[in-house]
This record gives structure tokens, C-alpha cells and sequence, in this order.
């Protein structure tokens, strides 16, 4: 970001931008805006926008839509990006960067990425790690497994690649407690009782997943784009992993959509500037400086095929693939609640202190009560 103000300043002196830095943790990022937009404080030109939060600040009236003369050409956009900063079918930010799950395998270990859970399963057979996951088996598979928004991520990826899902269209209602989420949420559930995901991960945000597999304690991690570079600097897996797109129950998995946009405050002041920097956000040079500087997914999609590019970011080609077939977190105007329900009943399920039906029941329920405002 401080590359972004800089740039912007030097090009429009009379209209200086000023970044405040928030909280690395999206809880408190997220009450910070809420205090603000609360408060109906116009220091807040422009907010960045995860994207789950676009249908809460759309709904309660936060942030202005970009249509009439605040819209914008998204025609070079990947199509999800768009989809994921628009609510009730109108745009309300501008994407500028995105994110999608990806799995990372230890090509010394196995011939070929896996493309679906059984094969992953079986792959782990009798492959030896370093030795420092304890269990009755070598470290298979792990992702983001602790009680946090990244055990909402994974249990939405597991839930949606069985064909299953969370709330209905409108957000408003829960759908989790089906069959297919069932068998979703098992795979997680059972790769606990069977072996696959060792005990470790119930403890996993993206840091120790990212140590655990650089110190080759695992064969498959489930993790985020940057995580790459990071595996190719200092670590002992550095040049004996690949890069594939999540697997499923039959094929290629569901990538939960990551990433950030950029909306206009509703009590702006400013709105003909924020404009201006939404659409410089989303220029060519600020989207691919934060490819090479920050290993952020850009929202342009003939980045994707930038030949020197791929030839920087092996993994470009499976990313662009995981964005355009990723299902969004749940898209309703009561996310905070949401996500905890997911957080607390799912983990209650993978640490065996539910079954997978009870906790997809407690899960349904809590959901439903949110909605109603309970």
C-alpha cells in the first residue's frame, strides 16, 4: 500500500491520499470500518472491502453503489472478482486484488498432483516426512484447521465441492445441514480419526500450515498463492514441490474466493476522487506491481498469460483456474454471525466433540437464528 499512495501522490498533487495502516487481524479491521460507518464519519473516502463483507456494507447502506456516473468498465476483470464485490446484482467496489485456494504436493513424493480426496488419501501410503508430526501415520494432508476464519474457508471449500452449501440465495437462510455438506465436512472430520490430517492442524492458521510443509513434515497442504514464494526461499521442500488446483470427491475441488476490493463511504465527501483511485487501483502497473512486490492475485485476467510473468509465477496458470471456478464464504448480510457458526460447530466436529450431523444441525440452527436476530 505505502507504494500506492506514493504513486498516486506524485500524480495528483492536489488530491493526496493518506493510508491508515489497520490491524493485520480481519475481526478488527472489520469493527474498525463498523465504527466508523456507525459514527457516519467522512474521514473514510475509500475502504477496502473483504469479500465477505461487500453484501453487510451494501445492505446496511455503507457504501455507495458504482452505477450511473461512479461506474466502471470491469470488462478486463476475471468475472468472480466482479461477482464478489456486487450485492443484489449491483456493484457496489471495485475489486483490486483476489485469492484462491490451491494445493501444494511434494513432487519427491508423489509422481503427480491428486485429483481427488481418495487419490490424496492414498497417495500418503507409506511416504515418509521428517518425522516431527506425531501419530500413528507420516503427515498427509493439512490446511487452515483452527478455530478461526480460515476453518471457515476450509469447511466451505470441503462443504461446496460435495455439492453442498450454507445459506440459501438471499443470505438469509441455512441449507448446511444436507447430505452433501455432510459427506464435505467428513472428509476433514475423518481425515482426523483415520490419520490423514495429523492431530498438529487443529492448531493450523496459514503460518504453521506454510512451516509445517516447508519443513517437510507434510505431503499436501492446502494454502493461498503467496505461500509459493515463501517455499521457494528458505525451506527444505524448496524445488520438490508443485503446485495444483484443490482436489474433490470426484475431481477438482471448490476453491473458496479470497481477496479484497475497494468501496467508496457512503459518507465521502470526496466521491469524484475515490472514484479516480478506485480505477487506478484496478490500473495495469498497480495490479501487476502487486503481483511482483506483494504476491497478490491480480484482478486483470490477461495477467494470467503474461509469458514473464508465468515464467516468475510458476503457479499463475492453476491460480486463474481456482479463481474462476471458486464459490464465494457465504454471501449474507450477517457474515460476522455466520462465520462463527461455521468456526465453532465445524471445529467442535473435527476435534470429535460432535458428530459431523450434530454439528451440521447446531451449525444450521445458529445460522437461522443470526438471520432472524436472535
Amino acid at each position: 500500500m505505502p507504494y500506492i499512495a506514493e504513486e498516486w501522490n506524485k500524480a495528483h498533487p492536489e488530491e493526496k491520499v493518506t493510508i491508515k495502516q489497520q490491524s493485520d487481524a480481519a475481526d478488527q479491521q472489520l469493527s474498525d470500518l463498523q465504527q466508523h460507518f456507525q459514527a457516519k464519519d467522512a474521514d473514510y473516502d475509500v475502504v477496502t472491502v473483504d469479500v465477505v463483507w461487500t453484501a453487510e456494507f451494501a445492505a446496511k447502506g455503507w457504501i455507495v453503489p458504482l452505477k450511473g456516473d461512479l461506474a466502471l468498465d470491469q470488462a478486463d476483470l476475471l468475472p468472480a472478482t466482479v461477482t464478489a464485490a456486487t450485492y443484489n446484482g449491483t456493484q457496489y467496489a471495485a475489486p483490486y486484488d483476489s485469492d484462491g485456494g490451491l494445493l501444494y504436493y511434494r513432487t519427491d513424493l508423489v509422481k503427480e498432483a491428486p485429483t481427488t480426496w481418495d487419490e490424496l488419501i492414498a497417495d500418503c501410503e507409506g511416504k515418509s516426512t521428517s518425522g516431527t508430526i506425531t501419530g500413528s501415520k507420516p503427515g498427509c494432508y493439512a490446511g487452515q484447521l483452527a478455530s478461526y476464519e480460515g476453518l471457515t474457508v476450509n469447511a466451505s471449500e470441503a462443504i461446496n465441492a460435495a455439492g453442498g452449501t450454507i445459506v440459501s440465495d438471499d443470505g438469509k437462510s441455512a441449507t448446511v445441514d444436507t447430505a452433501e455438506a455432510a459427506k464435505g465436512l467428513d472428509f476433514l472430520v475423518n481425515g482426523f480419526k483415520e490419520g490423514y490430517i495429523p492431530k498438529e492442524a487443529l492448531g493450523f492458521k496459514e503460518t504453521e500450515s506454510l512451516n509445517a510443509f516447508a519443513a517437510g513434515d507434510l505431503v499436501f497442504l492446502r494454502n493461498w498463492p503467496y505461500a509459493y514464494s515463501q517455499l521457494n526461499g528458505d525451506s527444505k521442500v524448496k524445488g520438490k514441490f508443485g503446485v495444483a488446483p484443490l482436489p474433490g470427491p470426484t475431481g477438482s475441488g471448490a476453491s473458496s474466493l479470497g481477496g479484497h476490493s475497494a468501496a467508496i463511504s457512503a459518507y465521502s465527501k470526496n466521491q469524484a476522487s475515490a472514484l479516480d483511485f478506485l480505477k487506478f487501483l484496478q490500473s495495469e502497473e498497480i495490479q501487476k506491481n502487486q503481483l511482483i512486490k506483494g504476491s497478490k492475485a491480480p484482478v486483470i485476467a490477461s495477467l494470467y498469460d503474461d509469458a514473464d510473468l508465468n515464467k516468475e509465477f510458476g503457479y499463475l496458470s492453476t491460480l486463474k483456474e481456482s479463481i474462476e471456478t471458486a464459490v464465494p464464504r457465504p454471501v449474507t448480510p450477517f457474515y460476522p454471525a455466520v462465520t462463527q457458526a461455521i468456526q465453532t460447530n465445524a471445529y467442535a466436529a473435527l476435534q470429535g466433540k460432535s458428530t459431523t450431523a450434530d454439528a451440521l444441525k447446531d451449525m444450521a440452527a445458529s445460522i437461522n437464528s443470526a438471520a432472524a436476530g436472535g
